[in-house]
């Protein structure tokens, strides 16, 4: 299986061609219009500290349509509560710090490097990378982050600090996009959570079509804010 190499030019190789893990490509850089290129080819970077820049497009693909999510009944009683308070794009820089620094038992360190911390928030800059956060008595305390092409959001990573916060933030940005008349969210990696909030794996030819349809809607740059009443 052959691994391209990449150069200056922000061009990818066909995603079709990934190995059977993903990837895909070395190398690169994370300049927005290269970012760019990837998400709207059903490819995103991964990476740690130790290594080059290497660019994956996985199969299957799971993805959640906002239209089949599904809210467990604890979940939404947290919602009725009012435990936390959201937004959005309030404050990217300190969410995916969190994310950054989240212990995850399933790995060591983070693959939220400088270098990518950097390129998303100048993304986030731009109006592709947003942010939902979660408060809790003037405090974030979970949200997660990810970028918006067309009608499709790439979901990058979430944190928290509070028990439910981050679903929380989760759940508050579907119904969102879903009012926005967003198509599809890209979940990239499956995890038991997201199977149980509906998400489901397609193979990879399959959300390629459909990410080529949701490009051809505009984008919704940012900064967002939040118009959903939980």
């Amino acid at each position: 299986m052959t691994i391209y190499r990449l150069f200056d030019d922000p061009i990818f190789p066909d995603p079709e061609e990934a190995d059977p893990d993903g990837l895909l490509a070395v190398g690169g850089d994370l300049s927005p219009q290269r970012l760019l290129t990837a998400y709207a080819n059903g490819i995103f970077p991964w990476y740690s500290e130790d290594s080059p820049i290497l660019w994956w497009s996985t199969n299957p693909r799971l993805i959640l349509l906002p239209e089949e999510f599904h809210m467990p009944r604890s979940l939404r009683r947290v919602l009725k509560r009012g435990t936390f308070s959201f937004t959005l794009d309030k404050d990217f820089e300190g969410v995916i710090r969190g994310c950054a620094h989240a212990c995850r038992p399933e790995q060591e360190g983070t693959w939220i490097v400088e270098d990518m911390f950097e390129a998303y928030t100048l993304l986030h800059e731009l109006g592709y990378a947003h942010s939902v956060e979660a408060w809790k008595d003037g405090k974030l305390v979970g949200g997660l982050y990810g970028v918006s092409l067309g009608s499709v959001f790439f979901g990058e990573s979430m944190f928290y600090c509070e028990p439910d916060a981050s679903k929380a933030a989760f759940a508050v940005l579907v119904q969102q996009l879903a009012q926005w008349n967003f198509s599809l969210i890209d979940c990239q990696q499956t995890t038991d959570h997201l199977l149980r909030f509906g998400a489901r794996e397609v193979p990879r030819f399959r959300f390629l079509a459909m990410l080529r349809e949701a490009m051809n809607v505009p984008t919704k740059e940012g900064p967002w804010e939040l118009d959903w009443q939980v």
